[in-house]
């Protein structure tokens, strides 16, 4: 299983958590998607991995702004600590992760 951790703007509700977990949910292989609004970060789970451009026009499709993805030091995206801590993007570990995303 694969986890990816995604920073998306413009939700405000538990609706606009629900349009995006819709829309992210329609793509093949992804197993589970876990959204929080405050933060605005998107954790999807899948089989396989997802190609950015099919993240950003699910994300789009469902009405929000796609700004980019991120990783944990440890690899996942789900890990907690690392969701909530600013700090973790600044880790070259990681920043070198995230560039291979875009």
């Amino acid at each position: 299983m694969i986890e990816n951790g995604y920073t998306v703007s413009g939700m405000s509700c538990g609706h606009c958590a629900q349009s995006v977990t819709e829309e992210l949910t329609e793509l093949a292989g992804v197993t589970g998607v876990e959204v929080d609004v405050e933060s605005g970060r998107v954790v999807v789970r899948s089989e396989q991995e997802l190609a950015e451009a099919d993240v950003r026009a699910a994300v789009e499709e469902a009405g929000y702004t796609y700004e980019g993805g991120f990783t944990s030091e440890s690899g996942t995206a789900n890990d907690t600590a690392a969701l909530n801590d600013p700090d973790v993007l600044k880790d070259p570990a990681v920043l070198k992760d995230t560039a291979a995303l875009v």
